[in-house]
């Protein structure tokens, strides 16, 4: 295969309709500037010699990063954010495009790693669900809200919250609090919030099959705060785990890692940068706080506690679980129970 080095790149920006190029012909230095249909761009693509095209990770460039491979080209994605500052001047497509060919030719600028249809497949069922646990969430609190306007004060969470209601509604209607209007409405929301605990449990069952189709989700699973949603989303966010050198380097692509500042040789380090996806990092965060919670703490969980907050000590522990994921990915073996629980935690 041709080294992507000696390939001539093309800089693409993608949009709903028109499509903008940025090619610099390799011999004579010519500027050249194509604006596409999108109907038109596979076309060109297809009788265009084989290149480096590169775009930003923005909305549909895993789709057009597919159809160019099939088409024979190579391809990178940019993430937007290191695209921006070489735009000059005032925004355009065509400066944007501009932009997106400066940028592709940057060593340090990590390219983003093109996801498969079923990747994508995987990531639509998990935007769905935290969508729809969103709604259930509005519902609720509205539902909460109002009827602490009535002077009945409700629990939070939703469990309890479906088990108390029945009978404080019960009472207030007994005690002239709430008309019948007003009841028969919070009936009524709680049958959308029903419907909707119904979708949401419909998008988790899909998610265990997946894991249950899916090697890298199953090994991953076994580490203590990894469930099906944290695997399935972790697997399908990144596509390419030997890309990085080291589990940090993992951590730090999650987010996971203190940010640093220095001046004048001296270096401070501050709290997790929160870059990088922040849904995964959510889930990992969900995940460790459950193993602290849940689970029989060790000395090294201990220790921590007693000298650091309890929010620190969860991103640590979730700083191990990513490292720990790329490490099982990256060389292919099973998760070691025993190794794990002389590392930190036992279950």
């Amino acid at each position: 295969m041709e080294s992507t080095v000696n390939l001539p790149v093309v800089g693409m920006d993608i949009a709903k309709n028109v499509f903008q190029l940025h090619v610099v012909d390799t011999k004579t230095g010519e500027v050249q500037r194509h604006k596409l249909k999108r109907d038109r761009v596979a076309a060109f693509f297809a009788n265009h010699e084989r290149s480096l095209v590169a775009m930003e990770a923005c909305g549909g460039a895993h789709h057009w990063a597919r159809t160019l491979r099939h088409l024979g080209h190579e391809v990178k994605l940019l993430p937007a954010k290191h695209v921006r500052p070489f735009v000059l001047r005032d925004k355009t497509d065509a400066r944007d495009a501009q932009a997106i060919w400066v940028a592709a030719q940057q060593p340090h600028i990590r390219a983003v790693p093109v996801k498969s249809e079923q990747q994508q497949a995987c990531l639509a069922l998990h935007r769905m669900r935290a969508q729809l646990m969103k709604m259930r969430i509005m519902q609720t609190n509205a539902l909460r809200g109002l009827l602490y306007e009535f002077g009945i004060v409700l629990p939070e969470g939703h469990q309890a919250l479906l088990k108390r209601i029945p009978d404080e509604l019960a009472k207030a209607q007994e005690n002239g609090r709430l008309s019948e209007i007003v009841v028969v409405s919070v009936q009524e929301q709680l049958k959308r919030i029903s419907h909707l605990q119904q979708d949401i449990d419909q998008l988790d069952r899909r998610l265990v099959q997946l894991v249950k189709q899916n090697f890298q989700m199953q090994a991953i699973q076994a580490i203590p705060g990894i469930g099906p949603l944290t695997a399935t989303a972790l697997v399908a966010t990144a596509t390419e785990l030997s890309s990085f050198d080291s589990g940090r380097q993992f951590a730090a692509w999650l987010g996971l890692t203190p940010r640093q500042t220095g001046t004048g040789g001296k270096t401070r380090q501050l709290g997790i940068s929160k870059r990088g996806d922040a849904y995964v990092r959510t889930l990992l965060m969900h995940g460790a706080r459950a193993v602290i919670c849940r689970s029989r703490q060790t000395a090294w969980i201990q220790q921590l506690l007693a000298r650091r907050p309890f929010s620190v000590v969860v991103a640590a522990l979730a700083n191990k679980l990513a490292r720990t994921v790329w490490a099982l990915l990256t060389r292919g073996k099973a998760f070691d129970q025993a190794q794990w629980e002389v590392a930190g935690v036992t279950v």
